[in-house]
């Protein structure tokens, strides 16, 4: 698909179509990551996956547990 972007005041807007939303379940107030590879722009869903809150929660958990023996370790 070939999108053109659109005037939006002094800025660029780029439209995106409802089915490519709906397959990504973007909504009107979901936060939305954008980087690039150096060619190419990446606009993906931004708020953290549940992958990303189960990585988060471990963490969180295996510092409360062996905090002490991790700064033992790295002295």
């Amino acid at each position: 698909m070939i999108k053109t972007l659109t005037k939006h005041g002094n800025r660029l807007a780029l439209i995106i179509d409802p089915p490519i939303l709906d397959l990504l379940k973007i909504e009107v107030d979901t936060p939305l990551g954008i980087s690039t590879d150096g060619t190419r722009l990446i606009v993906s869903p931004g708020g953290p996956t549940s992958r990303q809150k189960a990585y988060a929660s471990a963490l969180k958990k295996t510092d409360q547990k062996y905090s002490r023996a991790l700064k033992k370790l790295a002295e």
